[in-house]
């Protein structure tokens, strides 16, 4: 999996795009929100409940179904002037950046996209990110420095192009509407 760091900030990133000024920031804070809550499935395993059940890790939790739960409830408790169809379409889209960005990570089970119809778990075939480890004593080391180089290039890089490009794009295109 990615930190939480690089799903916050793949989710503000969208944000960024996709609202005007006054509300981006309360936009980004719960869109950082709804990317981080999928791996609060971590605590399955302080239940015993093995990674590849489906309430384990990257199971229900980083599914499609799961993501458009989420995202409607998030549509609905934030407010912004958007349609509230695209309302849930945004906070359902962040959502799922999780488990698409976890499907990216080289290590672990794969992701449950299709849970609870299905168990089968998922990776997409270009996985490029490290995988970083669960354990707080794992990643203050060595391959949790490698786990963030991996993810400045591969997340992070992307994200800030894609904000700024959004901010760019808005920027022009406001400019001709005048």
């Amino acid at each position: 999996m990615p930190t939480v760091f690089s799903h916050a900030a793949a989710a503000v990133s969208l944000a960024t795009v996709c609202s005007s000024a006054p509300t981006r920031l309360r936009l980004a804070a719960v869109a950082a929100l709804c990317a981080v809550i999928p791996d609060a499935d971590v605590v399955a395993f302080r239940f015993g409940i093995p990674y590849d059940h489906v309430l384990g890790h990257r199971g229900l939790s980083h599914s499609l179904a799961f993501a458009a739960a989420l995202g409607a409830v998030a549509a609905r408790l934030t407010p912004w002037a958007a349609p509230l169809w695209r309302r849930w379409l945004f906070f359902t889209a962040v959502t799922a950046s999780h488990g698409l960005l976890d499907a990216m990570t080289d290590g672990g089970l794969g992701i449950a996209f299709f849970a609870p119809f299905s168990d089968t778990r998922y990776f997409l075939p270009w996985r490029p990110i490290e995988v970083s480890p669960i354990s707080l004593r794992a990643f203050l080391s060595r391959r949790g420095v490698a786990v963030l180089a991996s993810e400045l290039i591969w997340v992070w890089a992307p994200a800030v192009a894609l904000a700024l490009g959004g901010l760019a794009l808005r920027r022009v295109l406001g400019g001709r509407r005048r």
